[in-house]
């Protein structure tokens, strides 16, 4: 895992993690108390417990899956702390019973930073929908 010197690492080593489908690699961006919520709102804390949240999908329904990240912004909370915001563009694949289709959602992740490397506090993912349809909203 390449380590993540800035906060604004973190949509590429999310991204590489994810496409590599190395969950050691994924639990390693997060602090060892950190919190994920995942795009149908399922809570989970601790490292361990994030990777073994993605550790099945990617085995099963992902594993031929892929993201792609975009920074939108960080907004700095101090020396040591940030929160960014990053578009993530998922592709899935013909393992998903749903078949081939693409999911956007926006990210927010809350990193600090110790001794100059930075790691996810906290992460939260939502889906872009309709709030009038509940259909899924593909970015232009």
């Amino acid at each position: 895992m390449s380590e993540m010197t800035r906060p604004e690492m973190v949509a590429g080593a999310f991204q590489a993690a994810w496409n590599a489908h190395d969950m050691t690699v994924l639990g390693g961006l997060f602090h060892e108390d950190a919190t994920f919520v995942n795009r149908f709102g399922h809570l989970v804390r601790g490292a361990d417990e994030i990777v073994a949240l993605h550790a099945p999908i990617h085995q099963t329904i992902y594993r031929d899956s892929t993201l792609e990240n975009e920074v939108i912004d960080v907004i700095a909370v101090g020396s040591d702390a940030a929160v960014v915001h990053f578009w993530s563009r998922l592709t899935i694949g013909a393992e998903h019973p749903a078949g081939p289709h693409l999911v956007d959602t926006l990210i927010q992740a809350v990193l600090t930073c110790n001794e100059g490397l930075w790691l996810i506090k906290a992460l939260e993912n939502v889906t872009l929908t309709d709030p009038r349809t509940g259909k899924l909203v593909l970015r232009k």
